[in-house]
């Protein structure tokens, strides 16, 4: 989906369409699913699978052309199947704050005006694979829970809560207020091995090329830095993360 780092409310419209094998069948196992979409020249056992989980789950079947399918998953890969589901359920700040008050080293990604949905889909998935608490996205200037974020999630979005707030820096005021301890990505900081994640953790990540914004760096209590011997000067979102999830993982398995 080509058109969705123009428009963010044209791509939100479309949340409730989910497409690819591993987005439907996670899907529909979680009971999302409203009406399944097959393409009517597929065969195979994936059509087998699919059609029987959702005869299981009581969902809708109908079989359309395979250009149909292109024009609902707009032009995305679907792989021969399109389900219709509800719109994402974001969760409240205070759901995120709930579920991570008792715990000990919670971690929960933060999200600063990234666009690209394929990065947030990656930090998803990383973020299931880690045992990251939660997800906290800004609803404006930054991409929401679209069908691409799904499919690039393999299935993760069912799995990791997400919180959509409207001022990002009050909410890291209420995530310090909580017990948080806010930390930053930047070309300048702390080598990440370094990096203290004992405790309650806010990471930041920034948007593609231009990071964290300028007003919400002054709420960071640290910066935290990827090292790099190349020439590329930054790193993929989605890697970033990735990278200082897995550092954050294998901090968190010392400490008990």
């Amino acid at each position: 989906m080509k058109k969705n780092q123009e428009n963010f409310n044209e791509t939100e419209n479309i949340n409730d369409t989910i497409y690819g094998v591993h987005a439907v069948v996670d899907s529909l196992t979680e009971n999302l699913g409203n009406k399944l979409y097959i393409q009517d020249d597929l065969r195979g056992k994936n059509v087998d699978k699919i059609k029987a989980l959702a005869s299981e789950k009581k969902v809708g079947i109908s079989f359309v052309s395979k250009e149909k399918l292109k024009e609902m998953s707009d032009g995305g890969v679907h792989q021969g199947f399109v389900l219709k589901t509800s719109a994402y359920a974001y969760k409240e700040l205070s759901d995120l704050l709930a579920l991570t008050e008792d715990a000990e080293n919670p971690l929960l990604i933060v999200i600063d005006g990234l666009t690209d949905p394929h990065n947030l889909g990656s930090i998803l998935r990383t973020a299931d694979a880690t045992g990251v608490s939660g997800v906290i996205i800004p609803k404006h200037r930054s991409v929401g829970v679209t069908p691409v974020v799904v499919k690039t999630s393999t299935g993760a979005i069912n799995h990791i809560p997400i919180a959509r707030v409207t001022n990002l820096s009050q909410t890291l005021d209420k995530l310090k207020a909580a017990g948080f301890w806010v930390f930053g990505t930047d070309m300048n900081g702390t080598p990440h091995a370094k990096w203290q994640t004992q405790g309650k953790v806010a990471l930041i990540i920034g948007a593609e090329g231009a990071g964290i914004t300028s007003n919400i760096k002054k709420q960071v209590d640290e910066m935290i830095t990827i090292p790099m011997k190349g020439h590329v000067q930054s790193l993929n979102a989605g890697v970033a993360a990735g990278i200082l999830m897995y550092e954050w993982a294998r901090n968190f398995g010392q400490s008990n």
